[in-house]
């Protein structure tokens, strides 16, 4: 499931998308109403690598101030509960700490959790808590929270989507906690990798007992704590001045919900708010933020994968053969030039990213002629599909019109259907045979193979299920040696390439607009360091 596939709601905004544009059309912002405008159109034949910068201001913050984010509107049903489908997730990395995280380097390090351990086997996982952590209602830490969070995740009731990728490994009942510092984590099978599914947003430790109220009360041991909540409306978090590893270089952060993309880009260029969150512009929008004297990049690379996921379900993709005939038929390196402006790497239908120790670089090649025989021999002489798209992210209609183009060289006939961008994740995704969708990289690869291509997974977008793939995925969560590990993993993606339903042309670089006063924003995976960004001159 995309990251905000939840976010259904345009309605709720604290700033209306009228005083946006009364703003912008006053004082410096009429300029910046106006260049967005000129930008989409005129400044397209700059270089995105040399007009777009790689990284946000450097130097340090002063402490205090208030950070303001831009979010897109979410459902009515959004929630503060971190396991949850439609958990509020601007607000998550705030409220709480996992037990593990990814850290920098891509590989998992301590949170709450100091250390673990698996025994022999990797059939038991041991995780050391952090002594003298406290929740923001004062109350300490202990093993007995972490395994309520589990249990809580693993709950039928609760539907996490961290739920089914736990499920088949953790045993609820067999959770031991020996004192108020350990967490024993009994497997059903071996997994030499377990860490690295605890480093999902669902994942957030919540106080033991809490699940019926922590959807409004946000209780968590994170930097910063709730003052105020609205489900797809405004909010305010504050500095929680006892937080284990310190006090947050911020006073507070207030988060607004505006629906319209331009709307809030226009409120960064007006100097109404100082964060974008969630917000991909595309890189005419970001060449203009960038020369603006309010605003700029920061610029995270290969940040989202791109993917235009068939429904293996559906007619005529329960077809293998039509399967790989889609993905023979496309040039990677148009979609490249006309979505991304030749900037992002190609994806080749891989969507372990190309940075992933465990990533496979081989693939079939772009070859129209063999798509053609391949459709022919699943009955097709010529093939019409429709391809569904919206404003929702600024790539998918340019990425949807570029397959278009690019198929139709292997009589693949594209008819691209343009939906609500409201009701996207709603409607179309996982509703619509073809779409575009996309996701933000940064899971370890156990995570990403089993959360999204696993058989059943409720975030398997293509409904694909291959018992070969799944018992690969299973040997090597079983295999303790590294190098036969990543070798497991290597010919699941093969798999995925050759039999799935997710045609992923690239890896995009995210671009998200700040202020020209934040300092320390550094983004890897999909989130970034609440306790460490700040403003310069708050």
């Amino acid at each position: 499931m995309s990251e905000t596939s939840h976010r259904t709601d345009p309605g709720a905004a604290r700033i209306p998308r009228r005083s946006v544009l009364a703003a912008a059309a006053a004082g410096g912002g009429a300029l910046a109403g106006s260049a967005l405008l000129t930008g989409c159109s005129g400044a397209a034949s700059a270089s995105p690598t040399e007009a777009v910068p790689t990284s946000g201001p450097a130097g340090r913050p002063d402490r205090g101030g208030t950070l303001r984010i831009a979010r897109p509107p979410a459902s009515d049903a959004e929630t503060l509960d971190p396991a949850s489908a439609l958990s509020a997730y601007e607000y998550l990395g705030a409220l709480y700490n996992r037990l593990v995280r990814v850290g920098k380097d891509g590989k998992v390090a301590p949170d709450l959790a100091e250390s673990w351990e698996p025994d022999a086997k990797a059939t038991t996982w041991t995780f050391r808590l952090r002594r003298g952590v406290t929740f923001h209602d004062g109350s300490a830490l202990t093993s007995a929270d972490a395994a309520y969070t589990l249990r809580h995740i693993l709950a039928t009731a609760t539907a996490s989507p961290q739920g089914p990728v736990l499920a088949p490994l953790v045993d609820p009942k067999r959770l031991r906690t020996p004192d108020a510092h350990t967490l024993v984590v009994p497997l059903k099978s071996p997994h030499a990798e377990f860490p690295s599914l605890l480093t999902h947003y669902n994942c957030y430790v919540i106080p033991d007992g809490s699940a019926r109220s922590i959807g409004r009360t946000g209780i968590g041991t994170g930097p910063f704590k709730l003052a105020s909540f609205a489900s797809a409306g405004p909010g305010r978090v504050v500095a929680y001045e006892d937080h284990w590893a310190g006090r947050p270089v911020l006073d507070a952060i207030d988060f607004f919900s505006v629906a319209d993309m331009q709307a809030r880009a226009n409120a960064l260029l007006a100097g109404q708010v100082d964060l974008l969150s969630q917000t991909n512009l595309d890189f005419a929008t970001a060449r203009v933020v960038a020369a603006s004297s309010r605003a700029t990049i920061a610029r995270s690379k290969n940040a989202q994968w791109y993917v235009l996921p068939m429904l293996t379900t559906e007619k005529p993709f329960t077809d293998v053969r039509v399967r790989q005939a889609m993905k023979l038929a496309y040039d990677p390196e148009h979609i490249r030039k006309v979505a991304l402006q030749g900037a992002g790497t190609l994806g080749w239908d891989n969507p372990v990213p190309p940075n992933d120790p465990a990533h496979v670089a081989a693939h079939p090649a772009h070859d129209p002629e063999r798509a053609r025989q391949l459709l022919k021999r699943a009955g097709h002489e010529r093939l019409a599909v429709d391809l569904y798209t919206s404003s929702y992210d600024p790539i998918f209609t340019p990425m949807a019109l570029a397959y278009q183009e690019s198929a139709a060289r292997a009589g693949i006939r594209v008819r691209i259907r343009t939906a609500a961008a409201d009701s996207y994740y709603t409607q179309i995704w996982m509703k619509k045979p073809l779409m575009a969708t996309y996701w933000y990289t940064g899971r370890p690869i156990d995570q990403l193979l089993n959360q999204v291509f696993r058989g059943g997974s409720s975030y398997n977008e293509t409904a694909w299920s291959d018992k070969e793939f799944d018992a690969l995925l299973d040997r090597a969560r079983r295999e303790t040696d590294g190098s036969r590990r990543r070798e497991l993993y290597g010919q699941a993606q093969t798999l995925v390439i050759e039999r799935g339903g997710a045609i992923t042309p690239m890896f995009a670089d995210r671009l998200t607009g700040i202020s020209r006063k934040v300092r320390g924003y550094a983004e890897h995976g999909f989130e970034f360091d609440y306790r460490g960004i700040g403003l310069k001159g708050a």
